[in-house]
C-alpha cells in the first residue's frame, strides 16, 4: 500500500557525505518546503560494491564513521523521529521496495565519478527511472564537469570551468527541514549500520587509520591551514615529516565530508589572512605552502575529470600503443612471485618495504613514496599498473578512482604525455630518510644496524654480513631499471604512440588558465607539437 501523497524527494547519499555546501540535499530542502512535500535521507549498502576488488574492509570502517555523523546532524536537524535511513540491497531493488511502498518520488543526488561498477550501476538507475516514471535530479560536488564536450571548448575550456564553480558561494547546511519520519517506512527492510563483516568484505580494517567524520575533516583542515601546513611545501615528500605537515583530509574528500570548494575558499581566506600580517609577524613559507597546496587542489579535480571523460580508464591503457608492452593476461609464477614481495613489503629493499609496511597498515603513505611504488612496481618489477593499482586501492583509505587509476598509469609510463620518472629507491632513500629512522620503524630487521653507518640502511646487501632474516634483492636494481628503459622509451618513439598522444592530449592533457585563454586550435597544434613538460602536473601522486 502506498503511503504518500504529498511531494517525496529520496535524498540518495553516496560518496557525499556532508551536509554542508551539499546541493542536492540543499535543493530537496527548498523543494520540499515549497511544495509541502518530505526529504527522505537515504543511504543504500550495495553488495555488489563491496565486493569489487578495489573496495576493502578499511573502507566500510571509514564510511561507517562518516554515515553517523551525517545520521546524528540529521537527528539534531528533526523535530520528528528523522534519521538516515539505511538499506541494504541493490539499488534497482531498494527503489523498487521504496516506489511501491511510498509511491512516486523525485531522486536527488549528488554526481559520481566512481569506478566502472558505479558507473553502470548508474545507467541501470537511468534506465530504471525512466521505466517508472522517476526524476532523477543530480548535481556536481567539485570542479569535474560532465559532458564535458558538450561545454564550450571541451577541455580546452576546463579550467574556467572548475573556477567558475568553486569560487561561487558555498551553501549553508540546510536547517529544519521537512524530513519523512522513520515511522512512514514501516514495512520497509530499514537496516542499521552494517560492518565488513556483515557486507563479507575480505580481510580486516586498519586499527592505525584515520577516522572518517566532518567534526574530524575539518579539525584536520583547521590546523593544517593554522599551523601544520606551514612547512608542508618541504615536508611532504618524506614519510618522516609528511604525516604531520600534510593536511591528511584525502580520504575525508574522497567520501565528500568536505567538499573541494570549501578547502579551496577555506585556503584562500587562510592565505588573505597571512597577506594581511606584518613581514616580519607572517610565518616564514606558509604563503608558499598554502600555493602548493592550491595546486593539488586544482589537479584533485583535474585527474577526477580524466576518468569522468574517458570511464575505461580503470580498465585499459589510455594511450592504446601502449597495449602489450607488459603482461595485460594471467601472471606468470615469476610475476606472481615479483607481485607478493612487493604488497608485503619483502622486496630486498628496504625503503620501498618501509613505505609499503607502513601503508599496509596505517592506510596513508605520503605522494612521493606512492609515485616511487607505483614506478618500482611497474618499472623495476615489470608488473602491470593493474595488478598494483588494485593492491593500492585496497590499502589507501583515501581511495578515490579518478585520481588513483589516472596515477597508476601516468607511474607507469603509459600515457605518451607525461614525463617518464623511474624513480631509484636508494636514492629516494637517501634523500627522505637519510639515517634511517623510518626504515628502522618499519623493518624490524634492520633495526639493529649502526646508526652511524647509514648506508648500510639503504643498501644491507653491501653489509660485509647481511641481515640473515632480511631478503636479498629482488631484483638486480641497475639491469632492472636499464632495460625498463629500453623498453618504454622504445616503445613511447613510435610513431603510432606518438599519434596516440596527441589524441590523449586533447582529451585529457592539462592546460594552464593562460593557454585556455589561447584560440583552442592554436593550443592544440602547440601541443601537438611539443607535449610541453610545463604542462604537466607535479608529481604529486595520489593525496594532500
Amino acid at each position: 500500500m502506498k503511503v504518500m501523497n504529498a511531494p517525496l524527494f529520496v535524498v540518495w547519499f553516496k560518496k557525499d557525505l556532508r551536509w554542508h555546501d551539499h546541493a542536492a540535499l540543499s535543493n530537496a530542502a527548498v523543494w520540499a518546503e515549497q511544495s509541502a512535500g518530505r526529504v527522505l535521507p537515504l543511504w543504500v549498502y550495495e553488495p555488489a560494491m563491496w565486493q569489487q576488488s578495489d573496495m576493502s574492509a578499511q573502507h566500510a570502517g571509514f564510511a561507517n564513521e562518516c554515515l553517523a555523523g551525517l545520521d546524528s546532524w540529521i537527528k539534531q536537524d528533526s523535530i520528528q523521529t528523522a534519521q538516515l535511513v539505511r538499506m541494504h540491497g541493490g539499488m534497482t531493488e531498494v527503489l523498487t521496495a521504496l516506489h511501491a511502498r511510498l509511491g512516486n518520488f523525485t531522486l536527488v543526488s549528488t554526481e559520481e565519478t566512481g569506478n566502472m561498477w558505479s558507473y553502470q550501476r548508474d545507467l541501470a538507475i537511468v534506465d530504471w527511472c525512466a521505466t517508472n516514471k522517476v526524476e532523477w535530479r543530480e548535481f556536481p560536488s567539485n570542479g569535474v564537469v560532465r559532458r564535458l564536450l558538450s561545454h564550450g571548448g571541451g577541455r580546452n575550456r576546463w579550467t574556467q570551468h572548475r573556477l567558475k564553480r568553486l569560487q561561487g558561494a558555498m551553501l549553508p547546511a540546510p536547517a529544519n527541514v521537512r524530513w519523512m519520519g522513520i515511522a512512514a517506512l514501516s514495512g520497509l527492510n530499514i537496516c542499521g549500520e552494517k560492518t565488513a563483516t556483515d557486507l563479507h568484505i575480505a580481510g580486516h580494517d586498519k586499527p592505525d587509520r584515520k577516522r572518517g567524520g566532518r567534526t574530524l575533516a575539518l579539525h584536520e583542515l583547521h590546523t593544517f591551514l593554522q599551523q601544520r601546513g606551514r612547512t608542508y611545501r618541504f615536508d611532504m615528500s618524506s614519510p618522516v615529516t609528511a604525516p604531520e605537515s600534510c593536511s591528511r583530509i584525502s580520504a575525508q574528500l574522497a567520501w565528500g565530508t568536505l567538499s573541494i570548494r570549501e578547502c579551496v575558499q577555506a585556503t584562500a581566506e587562510r592565505r588573505a589572512e597571512l597577506q594581511a600580517m606584518h613581514p616580519g609577524e607572517r610565518p616564514e613559507g606558509f604563503l608558499a605552502s598554502l600555493k602548493s597546496f592550491e595546486s593539488r587542489l586544482h589537479w584533485h579535480c583535474h585527474f577526477i575529470q580524466k576518468l569522468e571523460s574517458e570511464p575505461a580508464i580503470e580498465l585499459r591503457n589510455v594511450n592504446r600503443g601502449f597495449d602489450n608492452l607488459r603482461n595485460e593476461g594471467e601472471l606468470t609464477i615469476d610475476e606472481k612471485r615479483r607481485l607478493q614481495a612487493w604488497c608485503e613489503g619483502k622486496t630486498g629493499f628496504p625503503f620501498i618495504d618501509a613505505c609499503m609496511r607502513s601503508l599496509n597498515a596505517t592506510g596513508w603513505i605520503n605522494f612521493r613514496m606512492r609515485a616511487m611504488l607505483v614506478s618500482f612496481g611497474a618499472y623495476q618489477l615489470w608488473l602491470h599498473w593493474r595488478h598494483l593499482g588494485n593492491h593500492l586501492a585496497q590499502q589507501f583509505t583515501d581511495y578515490e578512482p579518478g585520481i588513483h587509476w589516472s596515477q597508476c598509469q601516468m607511474q607507469s609510463g603509459v600515457t605518451g604525455i607525461n614525463t617518464i620518472r623511474i624513480y631509484s629507491p636508494i636514492k629516494q632513500s637517501r634523500d627522505q630518510d637519510p639515517t634511517g629512522v623510518f626504515i628502522r620503524q618499519w623493518v624490524p630487521e634492520l633495526a639493529n644496524i649502526a646508526v652511524v653507518e647509514p648506508e648500510f640502511i639503504h643498501e644491507p646487501w653491501l653489509m660485509p654480513t647481511p641481515p640473515a632474516n632480511y631478503p636479498v634483492p629482488i631484483v638486480d636494481l641497475k639491469a632492472a631499471t636499464l632495460a625498463a628503459k629500453e623498453k618504454i622509451y622504445g616503445k613511447k618513439a613510435e610513431k603510432a604512440v606518438k599519434v596516440e598522444a596527441a589524441r590523449v592530449f586533447e582529451k585529457h592533457g592539462s592546460r594552464s588558465l593562460n593557454r585556455e585563454m589561447v584560440r583552442p586550435r592554436k593550443a592544440a597544434i602547440k601541443a601537438r607539437k611539443s607535449m610541453d613538460p610545463a604542462l604537466e602536473p607535479p608529481q604529486l601522486g595520489f593525496e594532500f
